[in-house]
């Protein structure tokens, strides 16, 4: 069937080249190398260290060093979130131990954003702009809460693999980036890649997606990706 413009299916899914984590502190990066082409994600990995040194995140990832990777990767991209730099309420919170030192680093590519081509807008929004960006652009890199994240599919199955990762039993807001690559709308279901877990797609109802991407320390971080001509 051709594609109709303007027309988003019911139920989608955009295939992606699945890449779990290889530590407890990239799954940003995961991310970022499930939406490469096979070139690309080759030359991340050969020069995965120098892209962290340059980057200058070390082991502290925040959704602008992710933008400025996928800028450097030729990757369209817009990102969205709440809060136009590191913001301040966070500080006190155990889960951003390292604010102090990433303060200046991310308040300065925030200030020099649109200078390098980075796009970032004060917004926010809603489950249905989502499902709208999947069916007529391309995937979603989200930050949410992995204590509020888990899968209907892996839960029903009652599949051993992963059950910290995926289903997520951890009490306390933790950061942790996924890749939303569809929807079902006769479920009313995300579909998603977890970094955390090996090669699967996971499901969760658009509300729980919701809450988990609201919960206080995501300030609702949001990378669209324009991977899909219109």
């Amino acid at each position: 069937m051709e594609d109709i413009p303007g027309y988003v299916p019911d139920i989608l899914e955009h295939p992606l080249v699945h890449f779990t984590q290889r530590y407890d502190w990239d799954c940003g990066l995961a991310c970022i190398l499930m939406i490469l082409d096979r070139r690309q994600r080759q030359t991340f990995l050969s020069q995965f260290q120098q892209i962290c040194d340059e980057g200058q995140f070390g082991k502290s990832t925040w959704t602008i060093d992710l933008c400025y990777i996928l800028k450097d990767f030729n990757v369209a991209h817009k990102f969205l979130t709440k809060t136009l730099g590191a913001n301040p309420t966070h500080r006190v919170n155990d889960y951003y131990k390292s604010y102090t030192m990433d303060m200046l680093r991310v308040n300065n590519k925030f200030r020099y954003a649109e200078q390098n081509g980075v796009d970032v807008q004060e917004y926010t929004v809603n489950y249905r702009f989502l499902i709208d960006h999947l069916g007529t652009y391309g995937n979603v890199i989200l930050l949410i809460s992995a204590s509020l994240l888990y899968c209907d599919l892996c839960k029903f199955n009652k599949l051993p693999c992963e059950i910290r990762s995926c289903l997520s039993i951890t009490p306390s807001y933790m950061g942790h980036y996924i890749v939303l690559c569809g929807y079902n709308k006769r479920l009313q279901k995300f579909m998603y890649r977890n970094p955390a877990c090996k090669d699967k797609v996971c499901y969760i109802p658009y509300q729980a997606l919701d809450k988990a991407r609201k919960a206080n320390g995501t300030d609702e971080d949001i990378i669209l990706l324009y991977d899909k001509a219109t």
